[in-house]
Protein backbone atom coordinates (compact mmCIF):
# COMPACT_ATOMS: atom_id res chain seq x y z
CA UNK A 1 0.00 0.00 0.00
CA UNK A 2 2.80 2.43 0.90
CA UNK A 3 4.51 1.74 -2.42
CA UNK A 4 1.27 2.53 -4.28
CA UNK A 5 0.80 5.77 -2.36
CA UNK A 6 4.37 6.80 -3.06
CA UNK A 7 3.88 6.06 -6.75
CA UNK A 8 0.73 8.17 -6.84
CA UNK A 9 2.55 11.07 -5.19
CA UNK A 10 5.45 10.72 -7.62
CA UNK A 11 3.10 10.78 -10.60
CA UNK A 12 1.26 13.79 -9.24
CA UNK A 13 4.47 15.69 -8.50
CA UNK A 14 5.87 14.83 -11.94
CA UNK A 15 2.77 16.12 -13.75
CA UNK A 16 2.77 19.34 -11.73
CA UNK A 17 6.50 19.82 -12.22
CA UNK A 18 6.30 19.40 -16.00
CA UNK A 19 3.35 21.80 -16.03
CA UNK A 20 5.45 24.32 -14.12
CA UNK A 21 8.25 23.92 -16.65
CA UNK A 22 5.86 24.50 -19.54
CA UNK A 23 4.44 27.54 -17.76
CA UNK A 24 7.88 29.11 -17.52
CA UNK A 25 8.56 28.29 -21.18
CA UNK A 26 5.32 30.07 -22.06
CA UNK A 27 6.61 33.23 -20.37
CA UNK A 28 10.20 32.93 -21.60
CA UNK A 29 9.94 32.10 -25.27
CA UNK A 30 13.33 32.89 -26.78
CA UNK A 31 16.39 30.65 -26.28
CA UNK A 32 18.23 33.61 -24.75
CA UNK A 33 15.52 34.14 -22.13
CA UNK A 34 15.18 30.43 -21.42
CA UNK A 35 18.66 30.35 -19.95
CA UNK A 36 16.92 31.58 -16.78
CA UNK A 37 14.46 28.70 -16.54
CA UNK A 38 16.58 26.13 -14.65
CA UNK A 39 17.39 28.85 -12.11
CA UNK A 40 13.79 30.09 -11.75
CA UNK A 41 12.07 26.70 -11.83
CA UNK A 42 10.63 25.30 -8.59
CA UNK A 43 8.92 21.93 -8.96
CA UNK A 44 7.38 19.48 -6.53
CA UNK A 45 8.67 16.66 -4.35
CA UNK A 46 11.35 14.57 -6.04
CA UNK A 47 11.37 17.06 -8.93
CA UNK A 48 11.78 20.26 -6.94
CA UNK A 49 15.11 21.53 -8.35
CA UNK A 50 16.99 21.42 -11.62
CA UNK A 51 19.28 24.37 -10.93
CA UNK A 52 22.78 23.89 -12.38
CA UNK A 53 25.57 23.50 -9.84
CA UNK A 54 27.89 25.61 -11.97
CA UNK A 55 28.49 29.32 -11.51
CA UNK A 56 25.76 31.29 -13.29
CA UNK A 57 28.35 33.47 -15.01
CA UNK A 58 30.37 30.51 -16.24
CA UNK A 59 27.50 28.35 -17.48
CA UNK A 60 25.83 31.31 -19.19
CA UNK A 61 29.05 32.03 -21.07
CA UNK A 62 29.20 28.41 -22.20
CA UNK A 63 25.49 28.39 -23.09
CA UNK A 64 25.95 31.28 -25.52
CA UNK A 65 29.02 29.62 -27.06
CA UNK A 66 27.01 26.42 -27.64
CA UNK A 67 24.09 28.37 -29.13
CA UNK A 68 26.48 29.89 -31.67
CA UNK A 69 27.19 26.49 -33.25
CA UNK A 70 23.51 25.34 -33.05
CA UNK A 71 24.45 21.69 -32.35
CA UNK A 72 22.48 18.84 -33.87
CA UNK A 73 24.11 16.17 -31.67
CA UNK A 74 24.92 16.83 -28.01
CA UNK A 75 26.62 14.56 -25.47
CA UNK A 76 26.60 15.27 -21.75
CA UNK A 77 28.64 13.16 -19.31
CA UNK A 78 27.43 13.91 -15.79
CA UNK A 79 23.86 15.23 -15.50
CA UNK A 80 22.92 15.12 -11.79
CA UNK A 81 20.13 17.71 -11.22
CA UNK A 82 19.54 18.18 -14.95
CA UNK A 83 19.93 21.94 -15.28
CA UNK A 84 22.66 21.85 -17.90
CA UNK A 85 20.86 19.15 -19.88
CA UNK A 86 17.86 21.47 -20.08
CA UNK A 87 20.11 24.27 -21.33
CA UNK A 88 21.63 22.14 -24.08
CA UNK A 89 18.14 21.22 -25.30
CA UNK A 90 17.40 24.93 -25.63
CA UNK A 91 20.73 25.73 -27.29
CA UNK A 92 20.50 22.86 -29.79
CA UNK A 93 18.56 22.66 -33.03
CA UNK A 94 14.86 21.87 -33.00
CA UNK A 95 15.58 18.36 -34.35
CA UNK A 96 18.69 17.65 -32.25
CA UNK A 97 19.64 14.38 -30.58
CA UNK A 98 20.82 14.69 -26.99
CA UNK A 99 22.52 11.92 -25.02
CA UNK A 100 23.10 12.05 -21.27
CA UNK A 101 25.43 9.60 -19.49
CA UNK A 102 25.19 9.66 -15.70
CA UNK A 103 26.36 7.11 -13.14
CA UNK A 104 23.82 6.34 -10.36
CA UNK A 105 25.37 6.89 -6.92
CA UNK A 106 28.48 8.30 -8.53
CA UNK A 107 31.11 9.89 -6.30
CA UNK A 108 31.09 13.22 -8.10
CA UNK A 109 27.51 14.45 -7.69
CA UNK A 110 25.67 11.24 -6.89
CA UNK A 111 23.66 10.84 -10.09
CA UNK A 112 19.89 11.22 -10.19
CA UNK A 113 17.02 8.97 -9.14
CA UNK A 114 15.19 6.84 -11.70
CA UNK A 115 11.91 8.82 -11.39
CA UNK A 116 13.67 12.05 -12.40
CA UNK A 117 14.39 10.55 -15.81
CA UNK A 118 10.77 11.28 -16.78
CA UNK A 119 11.28 14.96 -16.01
CA UNK A 120 14.50 15.03 -18.01
CA UNK A 121 12.77 13.49 -21.01
CA UNK A 122 10.34 16.42 -20.86
CA UNK A 123 13.28 18.78 -21.43
CA UNK A 124 13.35 17.79 -25.10
CA UNK A 125 11.61 20.03 -27.59
CA UNK A 126 8.90 18.33 -29.71
CA UNK A 127 11.23 17.40 -32.59
CA UNK A 128 14.23 16.52 -30.44
CA UNK A 129 15.33 13.05 -29.30
CA UNK A 130 16.54 12.54 -25.73
CA UNK A 131 18.52 9.47 -24.61
CA UNK A 132 19.24 8.98 -20.90
CA UNK A 133 21.90 6.40 -20.07
CA UNK A 134 22.23 5.84 -16.31
CA UNK A 135 25.53 4.03 -16.70
CA UNK A 136 29.29 4.24 -16.27
CA UNK A 137 30.79 6.33 -19.07
CA UNK A 138 34.03 4.36 -18.88
CA UNK A 139 32.73 0.99 -20.08
CA UNK A 140 32.84 -0.23 -23.65
CA UNK A 141 29.15 -1.10 -23.46
CA UNK A 142 28.21 2.49 -22.61
CA UNK A 143 30.52 3.85 -25.31
CA UNK A 144 28.82 1.64 -27.89
CA UNK A 145 25.37 2.76 -26.72
CA UNK A 146 26.39 6.39 -27.12
CA UNK A 147 27.54 5.73 -30.68
CA UNK A 148 24.30 3.88 -31.41
CA UNK A 149 22.22 6.78 -30.07
CA UNK A 150 23.92 9.08 -32.57
CA UNK A 151 23.69 6.45 -35.34
CA UNK A 152 27.44 6.72 -35.75
CA UNK A 153 27.24 10.41 -36.72
CA UNK A 154 29.78 12.87 -35.25
CA UNK A 155 28.94 14.89 -32.14
CA UNK A 156 28.80 18.70 -32.31
CA UNK A 157 29.14 19.46 -28.60
CA UNK A 158 30.26 17.40 -25.60
CA UNK A 159 30.07 18.54 -21.98
CA UNK A 160 32.35 16.46 -19.75
CA UNK A 161 31.29 16.86 -16.12
CA UNK A 162 31.25 13.33 -14.72
CA UNK A 163 34.16 11.60 -13.00
CA UNK A 164 36.34 14.47 -11.74
CA UNK A 165 39.40 12.39 -10.92
CA UNK A 166 42.36 12.98 -13.23
CA UNK A 167 42.16 9.41 -14.51
CA UNK A 168 38.38 9.62 -14.96
CA UNK A 169 38.19 12.88 -16.90
CA UNK A 170 41.22 11.90 -18.98
CA UNK A 171 39.52 8.65 -19.93
CA UNK A 172 36.26 10.41 -20.82
CA UNK A 173 38.19 12.77 -23.09
CA UNK A 174 40.14 9.90 -24.64
CA UNK A 175 36.99 7.86 -25.33
CA UNK A 176 34.48 10.49 -26.36
CA UNK A 177 36.65 13.37 -27.61
CA UNK A 178 37.29 11.63 -30.97
CA UNK A 179 33.52 11.44 -31.52
CA UNK A 180 33.32 15.25 -31.75
CA UNK A 181 33.60 16.65 -35.26
CA UNK A 182 36.22 19.18 -36.39
CA UNK A 183 34.91 22.60 -35.45
CA UNK A 184 32.82 21.10 -32.66
CA UNK A 185 33.18 21.99 -29.00
CA UNK A 186 34.21 20.08 -25.88
CA UNK A 187 33.75 21.67 -22.46
CA UNK A 188 35.04 20.65 -19.03
CA UNK A 189 33.66 21.78 -15.67
CA UNK A 190 35.85 22.39 -12.60
CA UNK A 191 39.07 23.36 -14.34
CA UNK A 192 40.31 25.26 -11.28
CA UNK A 193 42.05 23.37 -8.46
CA UNK A 194 39.68 22.96 -5.54
CA UNK A 195 38.66 20.72 -2.67
CA UNK A 196 35.15 19.65 -1.73
CA UNK A 197 33.85 18.56 -5.15
CA UNK A 198 33.57 14.95 -4.04
CA UNK A 199 31.31 13.45 -1.41
CA UNK A 200 34.25 13.04 0.95
CA UNK A 201 35.56 16.55 0.28
CA UNK A 202 38.46 15.28 -1.81
CA UNK A 203 40.44 17.16 -4.44
CA UNK A 204 39.46 16.85 -8.10
CA UNK A 205 41.86 16.29 -10.98
CA UNK A 206 40.11 18.19 -13.78
CA UNK A 207 42.52 21.11 -13.42
CA UNK A 208 45.46 18.78 -14.03
CA UNK A 209 43.83 17.33 -17.12
CA UNK A 210 42.88 20.78 -18.45
CA UNK A 211 46.41 22.10 -17.99
CA UNK A 212 47.73 19.09 -19.91
CA UNK A 213 45.51 19.61 -22.97
CA UNK A 214 44.67 23.30 -23.21
CA UNK A 215 47.85 24.41 -24.98
CA UNK A 216 47.29 21.87 -27.77
CA UNK A 217 43.92 23.30 -28.87
CA UNK A 218 42.08 26.53 -29.53
CA UNK A 219 40.67 27.08 -26.03
CA UNK A 220 38.75 29.54 -23.89
CA UNK A 221 38.22 29.69 -20.15
CA UNK A 222 35.08 30.96 -18.42
CA UNK A 223 35.91 31.91 -14.84
CA UNK A 224 33.56 33.77 -12.52
CA UNK A 225 35.24 37.11 -11.68
CA UNK A 226 33.36 37.37 -8.38
CA UNK A 227 33.64 33.77 -7.17
CA UNK A 228 36.46 32.02 -9.07
CA UNK A 229 36.19 28.55 -7.54
CA UNK A 230 35.24 26.17 -10.37
CA UNK A 231 35.74 27.37 -13.93
CA UNK A 232 34.76 25.96 -17.32
CA UNK A 233 37.26 25.17 -20.06
CA UNK A 234 36.15 25.07 -23.69
CA UNK A 235 38.14 23.72 -26.63
CA UNK A 236 37.35 23.74 -30.32
CA UNK A 237 38.21 20.51 -32.11
CA UNK A 238 40.79 21.10 -34.88
CA UNK A 239 40.54 19.98 -38.47
CA UNK A 240 42.27 16.70 -37.75
CA UNK A 241 39.99 15.92 -34.82
CA UNK A 242 40.93 14.97 -31.27
CA UNK A 243 43.97 12.68 -31.21
CA UNK A 244 44.63 10.80 -28.00
CA UNK A 245 46.52 7.70 -27.03
CA UNK A 246 44.74 4.83 -25.33
CA UNK A 247 41.22 5.89 -26.30
CA UNK A 248 39.69 2.69 -25.01
CA UNK A 249 37.13 1.76 -22.42
CA UNK A 250 37.96 0.09 -19.15
CA UNK A 251 37.85 -3.66 -19.14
Amino acid sequence: MNALINRLYLDKHLRKSIARLRELEGYLVSPVARFAIPFAYVGYGEFKKVRPVQSGYEIESLYHAVREIAPRRVLEIGTHRGGTLYLWAQAARDNATLVSVDLPAGKFGGGYSAPRAELYRAFAQPEQTMHLLREDSHTQETFQKVQDCFSGDPVDFAFIDGDHSYEGVTQDFAMYGPLVRPGGLIAFHDILPRHGATRDGGHTGVDRHWNAVKDHYDTREFIDPIDPRMGIGLLRVPEGGVRVEGATAAE
